[in-house]
C-alpha cells in the first residue's frame, strides 16, 4: 500500500528516542526514506553512544525492509557535523525532502545560579542545532524547488516555564527563525512549522513535583507518538500550503497558537513621558498583560 511520503526522504534529529524515534518510525511507515541522527548522548548531553540511532534503523528495517534507514551519530551542535548528516541523506538516498529539528538537552537551572557553560550548551543543540541542519538542508531544498523543515519548539519558550531560561530562550528563538525562514524560503516552495509537543519523555522525566500516579497518568494520555503524526503530515504534499505556522500536540489534542500582534495602540500628538504613560497609558493596558502562567495554568484541562 503507497504511503503518503513514498519517495521522500527525511533528515531526523535526536531520533534515538522519545519523539524523534517515534517520527522516524512513523515518516518511514509512511514510505519515507530516513537518516536517524542522535548522538547517543545523556539528556543533559554528555557522552556519545551509536547504538540508539543503529537500533532505531534496525527497528525501520525489520518493519519496512532493508535500505530504508541509516543511522547517523553526529552532533547538530556541530555544523561539520550538520553537513554530514544531509550529505548522509544525498549519499544514500539521492536526495533530501525534509529535516525535522528534534535533538535536544536540558540543563535547567534558576537563572540566578545559571552559569555561561549551561546557557551555551542549551543554546548550541537547540538553536545553532536547528540552524546548522536546517541551513545545510536548503541549497539541496532550493535547488529542487521544494522541502519541509518541521522544528520542535516547547511551552517553556512560547507560554514561559520555571528554571529553564536557557531552555525556553532557545525555543522561542526556534519559533523565530522558522518563522523567518518560511519567508525568507516561499519562493521557493521550501516550507518552515514548528510544533510545541507535550509527549511524555526522558527530557520530561526530569521535571520536580510530580507524583507516579501523575506521571503513569501522562505517560499513557501523552505519547510521542501522537506528535511523529503531526510531523509526518507535514511533511506529505497535503500540506505543500502549511508554512510559518506553530501548533500543539497533546495527547489526541491538536491544535494551532497564535503569534504575536499588537492587541492595544494609543497614542497621543503631543508624545509621551513618564507622567503620561504612569496616568494614562498603563492603567488603559495593564489589563490585557499577559500574566505569568505555567503551562499548566493554560492547559488546565485533562489532554483526550
Amino acid at each position: 500500500m503507497a504511503g503518503m511520503l513514498d519517495g521522500k526522504v527525511a533528515v531526523v534529529t535526536g531520533a534515538g528516542g522519545g519523539i524523534g524515534r517515534a517520527t522516524a518510525l512513523e515518516l518511514a511507515a509512511n514510505g519515507a526514506k530516513v537518516v536517524v541522527n542522535d548522538i547517543g548522548g545523556t539528556v543533559t548531553g554528555e557522552g556519545r553512544d551509536a547504538g540508539p540511532a543503529q537500533r532505531v534503523v534496525a527497528e525501520i528495517t525489520q518493519a519496512q525492509g532493508q535500505g530504508r534507514a541509516v543511522a547517523n551519530a553526529g552532533s547538530v551542535a556541530s555544523w561539520e557535523d550538520a553537513q554530514r548528516m544531509v550529505q548522509d541523506a544525498i549519499d544514500n538516498f539521492g536526495r533530501i525532502d525534509m529535516v525535522v529539528n528534534n535533538a535536544g538537552i536540558l540543563r535547567d537551572r534558576m537563572f540566578h545560579y545559571m552559569s555561561v557553560e549551561e546557557w551555551d550548551a542549551v543554546i548550541k543543540v537547540h538553536l545553532y542545532g536547528a540552524f546548522h541542519v536546517s541551513r545545510a538542508a536548503v541549497p539541496h531544498f532550493r535547488k529542487q524547488e521544494s522541502g519541509c523543515f518541521v522544528h520542535i519548539t516547547s511551552t517553556s519558550g512560547l507560554i514561559g516555564s520555571v528554571g529553564q531560561t536557557n531552555y525556553g530562550a532557545a525555543k522561542l528563538g526556534i519559533a523565530g527563525l522558522s518563522r523567518n525562514i518560511a519567508m525568507d524560503m516561499q519562493r521557493y516552495n521550501i516550507r518552515s512549522n514548528c510544533i510545541g509537543p507535550h509527549a511524555w519523555s526522558r527530557m520530561i522525566e526530569t521535571v520536580p513535583g510530580l507524583t507516579e500516579e501523575q506521571i503513569k497518568e501522562r505517560a499513557a494520555k501523552t505519547q510521542p507518538a501522537h506528535i511523529a503524526k503531526l510531523i509526518a503530515f507535514l511533511g506529505t504534499d497535503a500540506a505543500a500550503k502549511v508554512s510559518g505556522q506553530i501548533f500543539g500536540v497533546r495527547g489526541n489534542e491538536v491544535y494551532l497558537y497564535n503569534q504575536p500582534r499588537p492587541i492595544r495602540i494609543m497614542a497621543r500628538a503631543d508624545g509621551w513621558n513618564c507622567e503620561k504613560l504612569a496616568e494614562q497609558w498603563l492603567p488603559a493596558v495593564q489589563q490585557a498583560f499577559t500574566p505569568l502562567e505555567r503551562t499548566r495554568d493554560v492547559y488546565p484541562w485533562d489532554p483526550v
